[in-house]
């Protein structure tokens, strides 16, 4: 057996030029899950409050480094910590692109769901799924509240403004009606997965354990007085205008 001084020499000797393609692809999957881990790790070791305070703080650095290292290989120029390139689409191409983020979005969290469902059953789907929405909707909403620098304990008002810029945003149909200045009631009229579903002729997703945890977390992270009420969800009887209803009123 023979020393080996350089083990890079091992991959420009043996790997082809698809093994090199395939491997950088794998590059990006690795960085992805490892970034996933440590986060995931942190939140144990510390909580979620003090995770998701370091999380700001690693990504703004990752992506960065990332970017910039990327930008150099590729030839794109970055601006204000994005390609240069996005600043030059016009509002029409950002909506798209956004509504196509907000797609595969959703394609992922329900590739996710049947890969579990394929192997373990529904039952551990729906428990990873709901445990995952403890997650990331308060994660989601605390994105929001930055980028819109939303204040805090900001009532009905900032619930409404957060509510609207959700992945969902661009790709379900949603609407609001108000109750009085310390309650609305928020509808999702047309839900991608449902109507999926019933042009196959399957019955509703039962998505109410779900729903229970992503609506409240979403609300409370938001303002923490905020109170959220199930007016109806799947495997709950609905009228034909919406798919789920959510009442939201602020404790006074």
């Amino acid at each position: 057996m023979s020393d080996i001084d350089d083990m890079s020499k091992i991959i420009s000797e043996e790997a082809d030029d698809a093994l090199l393609v395939k491997m950088v692809v794998d590059s990006f999957r690795r960085t992805i899950v490892h970034y996933g881990y440590w986060l995931s790790q942190v939140e144990h070791q510390l909580g979620v409050e003090k995770a998701a305070a370091v999380e700001k703080k690693a990504w703004n650095v990752s992506f960065g480094n990332q970017l910039n290292r990327l930008g150099k290989i590729f030839g794109f120029e970055v601006k204000d910590g994005v390609p240069t390139h996005l600043h030059k689409l016009s509002r029409e191409e950002l909506l798209d692109l956004l509504k196509n983020l907000g797609v595969n979005w959703l394609a992922n969290d329900g590739i996710w769901f049947q890969a579990v469902e394929k192997e373990h059953g529904m039952n551990d789907a729906k428990r990873c799924n709901d445990t995952c929405w403890t997650r990331y909707s308060p994660y989601e909403a605390e994105r929001i509240k930055e980028l819109l620098d939303l204040p805090e304990n900001g009532g009905i008002a900032a619930l409404k403004k957060a509510l609207a810029f959700r992945m969902y945003a661009l790709i379900n149909k949603q609407s609001i009606e108000d109750v009085d200045e310390d309650c609305f009631i928020f509808r999702m009229n047309e839900c991608r997965v449902q109507m999926a579903r019933q042009r196959k002729g399957l019955a509703d997703y039962p998505c109410k354990s779900a729903g229970l945890v992503e609506y409240p977390y979403f609300a409370r992270t938001i303002d923490s007085r905020i109170k959220t009420e199930c007016v109806g969800c799947p495997p709950d009887a609905h009228p034909e205008g919406w798919f789920c209803a959510w009442k939201f009123t602020v404790a006074v």
